[in-house]
């Protein structure tokens, strides 16, 4: 829109706030771009907000936009992945809706449910066609692009998409997404929505209800709320509270996801004054994910973000650096050898790291390793060394970033990135044939010259293999002492975990200052690397010596090999004279034992078997796919953790018994918690993984029913033990007994107890294997009738 038209709206603005007029829009009225015998728009009774054409690129497109302000913002826009419309194109209102008509081609933007007599552009910003009766038959309220305003509401599995830049208004690269399970998550664009591609979530999933919904109300106050409560019970309040009382007229509240990525709350004032009251992420360009495109990371120049190429690539545009860079070497034949070093060179990068699934992992001691390892595969372009573990990534690499050194601290280095770069540009061309060159004689002055430039570079040369072979030598024994002090601890190479100073994760942890949580031996305590930007969970163990050093050496030997989604991640450790520490990664939403045992709002059904599919997989893991078979010894709630995007991770391997490759079964003394405790534990008999398969039943059964296996304050005596008592409903076809707070089909029940029941069987050679566990969950395979669980 042009500076007239738009110095015309805001007087308009000015004159229509005072005078009252008639906002119906009669059927058969129609908009032109340029106006002439129709209007180019039609606006809302105080002149705020106008429906119709502005101005996009090279020609026009349609929408709602603030007209009242100093700059016009659209807030609605129609057919965005459409061109920009022509000066020929027209809108008009009928009976089937708006219908927009453009080089001969027309379409309905807005489709009524209902035959339309009027329509009517309101001051809150919502554009309504109603019928002859008055019912709305369309408003845009319920088809957001990528804004809300004050009174509209984002519903549960809705979304804002942003705009491609601030004044185009096509599709863009963001969106914000307000899933069922009550969480609100920025993802890009075009990607599979999973946890790896968010860069920000309200954190509010995992509550009962199933129509959540983000709504901005007209003084200011953006919730998230549970609109299955009559009440409409806040879950979140992102900005402002309930006893808001600004209720000014005179303002306008929206909330646009930007070009940027960022989701922002703005407010407009009469006067056209806007301000921003607050954004996410609370971060800078850097924070949002895939900001600089394939193959890029974001940094910072002079305060200013810019994305920067990774070695081996250039920009797709120099002009458009977060559009990503490409290849800027020619890609030779592959033949999977170690010869590929004649085609490839490894460059290393420190400090990076990219948010995609490796193909491979593999534990490896040396970072040489995993650099020769990338190499000679030819289907790995990238690898990622941390914690002693080569991650294998084929290209792009996407959601790039670098890790900040704390203090400049060599230390706070934990990743080294290794990329595969090809040793003939795009751009190199064959040398053409050249005629032998005339030989020259040199004189004998000249002569001499290079003799003693020889001698120097010789001597030169002699000097440095000297003093590296000192330094290669300190380096040897500052390695032999380390290796001594590891071999002290019972620990060998293949565990590659960061060692940290006591000092260091003091002073991560503020001197111990939040304790998470008690186990048997000892605290668990919040901390963070980095200045603040990884959250980590330090388990100091403060019991005797001899059953702290066995259990510092128990969870080195089993985390330390182990790499799975449904594990928590172990970073490193801490061994000081009698001072063990274990660094974890740090688990947001507490234990699962309070998520369904706490006094708070317990998760739905399908929430539920999600989580036991999640704890069923990390057992899998831990008996079948490891690289040694490790029994945990104590499944049970309180070690199973819940991450920000509420996934289920088995903790706490203290208990864990490592076995051989050859080994099935072992003996030990009697471990784990009272109540989760196979059978075979009380018995002179070997042990194996099956003692987890029991503790899975009991674990599965109170995921079930939300209740512990043994309640003593349940008024029916049947019902204090849940595993005799859900047998006995499952005998008597009573299941809808156990889950009386909510509707569940009846079968999805009967199904989840069988498998319980045949975990939970006091003959181990019984119990199914944790693979046949999960194939049942899934679905996959039948479950035959379990017998009576206790023989006795």
């Amino acid at each position: 829109m042009d500076g007239t038209v738009r110095t015309m709206v805001f007087l308009m603005f000015i004159y229509l706030s005072s005078v009252s007029i008639k906002a119906d829009i009669p059927l058969g009225s129609s908009l032109s771009p340029n106006g002439g015998s129709n209007s180019s728009f039609w606006v809302s009774p105080s002149g705020v907000f106008a429906f119709g054409f502005y101005k996009q690129d090279d020609g026009f497109g349609v929408g709602i936009w603030l007209a009242g302000v100093k700059n016009d913002i659209v807030v609605w826009s129609a057919n965005r992945g459409d061109p920009p419309l022509t000066s020929n194109a027209t809108l008009q209102l009928s009976a089937e809706g708006i219908e927009l008509v453009d080089q001969g081609q027309g379409k309905l933007i807005a489709n009524a449910n209902a035959t339309t007599f009027y329509a009517s552009m309101n001051d809150s910003g919502n554009f309504v066609l109603y019928n002859k009766e008055s019912n709305i038959t369309w408003q845009s309220f319920d088809y957001p692009t990528n804004t809300i305003l004050g009174g509209q509401t984002l519903r549960a599995g809705g979304q804002l998409v942003s705009s491609y830049s601030y004044t185009n208004h096509s599709t863009g690269q963001y969106h914000l997404k307000m899933q069922d399970d009550g969480n609100l998550v920025l993802y890009p664009l075009n990607t599979d929505d999973e946890p790896v591609d968010a860069y920000w979530s309200s954190g509010t999933s995992g509550f009962i209800g199933s129509r959540f919904h983000l709504y901005l109300n007209k003084t200011g106050m953006l919730v998230i709320r549970n609109g299955s409560d009559l009440n409409l019970n806040a879950i979140k309040y992102l900005y402002g509270d309930s006893f808001s009382n600004n209720k000014d007229n005179q303002t306008i509240y929206r909330a646009t996801l930007g070009y940027d990525g960022f989701f922002r709350l703005y407010v407009h004032f009469k006067n056209g004054d806007e301000n921003k009251l607050a954004y996410w992420p609370n971060g800078n360009a850097c924070a949002v994910k895939a900001f600089c495109g394939f193959n890029s990371y974001c940094t910072f120049s002079d305060d200013q973000p810019y994305c920067q190429c990774l070695q081996g690539f250039d920009y797709i545009d120099p002009n458009e650096g977060t559009l990503g860079c490409n290849r800027n070497f020619s890609e030779g034949e592959c033949s999977g050898e170690k010869d590929n070093a004649a085609s490839y060179n490894m460059v290393y990068m420190r400090n990076i790291n990219w948010g995609d699934h490796a193909y491979s992992e593999a534990i490896m001691s040396r970072e040489e390793e995993c650099s020769s390892s990338c190499l000679a595969d030819c289907n790995c372009w990238a690898a990622i060394y941390e914690g002693g573990v080569c991650k294998k990534q084929e290209p792009p690499l996407r959601y790039v970033n670098m890790t900040i050194m704390v203090d400049n601290d060599v230390t706070t280095i934990t990743t080294t990135a290794f990329l595969k770069v090809g040793n003939i540009s795009l751009d190199h061309k064959p040398v053409p044939d050249q005629t032998l060159p005339t030989i020259k004689t040199t004189s004998s002055k000249a002569i001499m010259h290079i003799i003693l430039v020889i001698s120097g570079f010789t001597f030169l040369l002699c000097l440095t293999v000297a003093i590296s072979s000192h330094f290669i030598h300190k380096i040897r024994v500052l390695r032999y002492k380390r290796l001594v002090e590891n071999r002290n601890l019972g620990l060998n190479e293949e565990v590659a975990l960061r060692r940290f100073s006591y000092s260091e994760l003091k002073r991560a942890t503020k001197g111990f200052k939040e304790e998470l949580g008690k186990g048997s031996f000892g605290a668990v305590y919040k901390g963070s690397l980095y200045k603040g930007k990884r959250l980590i969970a330090v388990k100091r163990l403060e019991k005797l010596v001899e059953d702290g050093e066995r259990e510092f050496q128990a969870e080195m030997r089993a985390i330390g090999k182990t790499h799975h989604r449904n594990l928590v991640h172990l970073f490193g450790y801490c061994a000081e004279g009698s001072k063990r520490l274990l660094v974890y990664e740090y688990m947001s939403n507490s234990s699962l034992g309070k998520l369904i045992f706490g006094d708070g709002r317990l998760p739905e059904w399908n929430e539920r078997v999600r989580i036991a599919l999640n704890i069923a997989r990390g057992i899998l893991y831990l008996h079948e796919e490891c690289e040694a078979p490790i029994i945990h010894c104590d499944i049970k709630p309180q070690n199973i953790l819940m991450d920000e995007f509420w996934t289920a991770k088995i903790s706490d391997f203290g208990l864990a018994k490592l076995l051989m490759p050859d080994q099935t079964r072992t003996f030990t003394v009697v471990r784990g918690t009272r109540g989760y405790m196979a059978p075979e534990w009380n018995k002179n008999i070997p042990i194996s993984v099956k003692a987890d398969i029991y503790s899975y039943g009991i674990v599965l059964l109170e995921i079930i029913c939300c209740r512990r296996n043994f309640e003593v304050n349940l008024l029916k005596p049947e019902e204090i033990l849940l595993s005799d008592w859900v047998y006995k409903c499952f005998i008597a076809g009573e299941l809808n007994k156990l889950v009386l707070w909510e509707d569940v089909d009846i079968k999805i029940i009967e199904s989840m107890v069988k498998v319980a029941l045949w975990c939970i069987q006091d003959d181990p050679v019984i119990r199914p294997t944790m693979k046949s566990v999960v194939l049942m969950l899934e679905g996959v395979t039948n479950i035959a009738i379990p017998p009576c669980p206790t023989s006795s």
